[in-house]
């Protein structure tokens, strides 16, 4: 392990990145791009995604710390046909003044505390530039460095302004006193922000970088900059952030080495199952797919397949949104939306689907002209996600813990067990749900339990005689399943054969087994159920 090259796991600082000799996944060659082709950008990403390093990369470049860069990219020739004006520029390596705001760092419990916390942070950055500033509004304290960087280093201002809505965003979903906080935070970073287009800051500005988790068309960053440049779904840079498969296997060959042997499996193997894991994100039109850093980097330091990125954040808000708004869970499978959504986004409209892809709950799975379909980007984030609704849905059920244990019973075939611990899970369910107690409902629970033991599961799969109500996929195998309430599972096998269901998976070569159950409404569980093979 000792002769391992390390690994910059929680470590956001280029400089201390590069300084220790940390893996850097070399993302120059974009910033090149963009610096070279505008001046004025926003980029969406979900947490833990990379938004931070490339702040810092950023500061570093635009303070012209040549060294840092050694190896890199942006420190050799630019003939490279994928980058716009290669030919006719080169990086500069002049010393800007940079303001860096970082709002992670930036109290903001409150209106108050975020006025202040500003003004110290705008304090702070004169300082390191010997420029002293008086007591007053933190707007004008803000104009008043940008004015005095200028004039005290000759040199135009770099604005990178890191997680700017987390003073919103952290308010949501905590009722509604937290949501005015939200407001009154809002109404400052408008008032705040609005400095940056001041005509005389303009003419002092050199580039400026925003990022956050989302796009709230109502600050002024936004509504007001009009040259602002959104990357968030823009396909030249869809992999500016995350690591592609190509960034995996040539930055951490050596890690995936000694993790596949630590493991007892050939690297290939290794390579596949962190795919399944962590790949995935989608984020334009162009079908490039990039792992969650984050949960890549833990992986390689601890040397095992754990859900890290979801552990980091549990996404209560966005549940319980989606059980007030009567959302049916198996649907955000294949969700589809347009891109409206995303350009309409504010406290008092809260989009589900925006925020799940914003968060990286969902991706970008496939676009037909203007149409998106999204989905989980994978099995960590489907199944942590699931098993998070499922424990929301059945509202701490003594017996729902069991549910781990359903895969198991499918991939041994032992169906008679898989039933009865189903049925101990909805008898355990409190009786809280009278009006919602038909099929939809007894469905939500078995996708949910179903899914989050682990297995590939899906619902309403479509066919050319109609939806599969739920097909569970193994390598060897795969359960195709049918749903009724007040019925018979008699009924529901011979749905299953008369609308031959089974046709899409008979050329796989795998064992088909056929499931149809049947819900009581009364005794809320299953009455009756039948297994047959194919």
């Amino acid at each position: 392990m000792n002769s391992l090259p390390t690994l910059p796991t929680g470590n956001s600082s280029f400089e201390k990145i590069r300084k220790n000799g940390d893996i850097y996944v070399d993302k120059t060659r974009h910033i090149f791009n963009m610096v070279s082709g505008g001046d004025y950008y926003f980029m969406s990403r979900p947490r833990r995604f990379g938004k931070s390093l490339m702040v810092s990369t950023l500061k570093c470049l635009f303070e012209g710390k040549q060294d840092l860069f050694e190896g890199l990219w942006i420190k050799g020739k630019y003939k490279d046909k994928d980058i716009d004006n290669a030919f006719n520029f080169e990086w500069e390596w002049k010393k800007h003044p940079v303001i860096t705001l970082d709002f992670n760092g930036i109290s903001h419990q409150t209106p108050e505390f975020l006025i202040q916390g500003l003004s110290l942070a705008i304090k702070k950055i004169g300082k390191k530039y010997g420029v002293e500033l008086i007591d007053i509004p933190v707007k004008e304290q803000f104009k008043e460095l940008i004015e005095s960087l200028f004039k005290k280093t000759g040199m135009p201002v770099v604005f990178l302004i890191d997680e700017y809505d987390k003073p919103l965003i952290d308010h949501l979903g905590k009722g509604d006193d937290a949501l005015e906080i939200a407001k009154k935070n809002r109404d400052i970073l408008k008032d705040f922000f609005g400095v940056i287009k001041d005509g005389d800051v303009v003419d002092i500005t050199r580039f400026v970088f925003i990022t956050g988790v989302s796009k709230f068309s109502q600050v002024s960053i936004f509504s007001e900059l009009n040259n602002l440049t959104d990357l968030t779904m823009h396909k030249k840079y869809a992999e500016m952030m995350g690591y592609t498969q190509t960034e995996l296997e040539h930055c951490f060959a050596i890690h995936i080495d000694a993790f596949a042997r630590e493991m007892g499996i050939p690297s290939s193997d290794l390579l596949l199952r962190m795919k399944q894991y962590y790949n995935g994100y989608r984020f334009s039109e162009t079908d490039i797919k990039v792992y969650n850093p984050f949960s890549v980097l833990r992986a390689f330091g601890e040397q095992a397949l754990k859900p890290y990125w979801f552990a980091t954040g549990t996404p209560s808000f966005l549940i319980n949104l989606i059980k007030e708004k009567e959302w049916y869970p198996p649907e955000i499978e294949n969700l589809k939306s347009t891109l409206a959504i995303f350009s309409v986004y504010d406290l008092e409209t809260l989009y589900i689907e925006a925020l799940l892809f914003q968060a990286g709950y969902i991706t970008i799975k496939d676009v037909d002209e203007e149409l998106y379909t999204f989905d989980y980007p994978n099995r960590e984030v489907k199944t942590a996600f699931i098993e998070n609704m499922f424990y929301s849905y059945t509202d701490g059920a003594t017996d729902c813990a069991r549910f781990i244990l359903l895969s198991k019973y499918l991939r041994t075939d032992n169906i008679e067990l898989f039933i009865e611990t189903i049925k101990s899970v909805y008898a355990s369910i409190p009786n809280i749900l009278e009006s919602h107690r038909d099929e939809a409902y007894f469905h939500t629970i078995f996708y949910l339990m179903v899914s989050a033991s682990g297995v590939t599961a899906h619902s309403e799969v479509l066919t050319c005689k109609g939806r599969i109500d739920m097909v569970v996929e193994f390598k060897d195998k795969v359960y195709i399943i049918e749903f009724k309430c007040g019925r018979s599972s008699d009924e529901a096998i011979r749905q299953i054969r008369s609308k031959k269901y089974a046709d899409s998976y008979l050329q796989q070569g795998k064992t088909i087994h056929l499931m149809g159950i049947n819900f009581d409404i009364e005794t809320r569980n299953i009455s009756d159920w039948k297994h047959e093979l194919f």
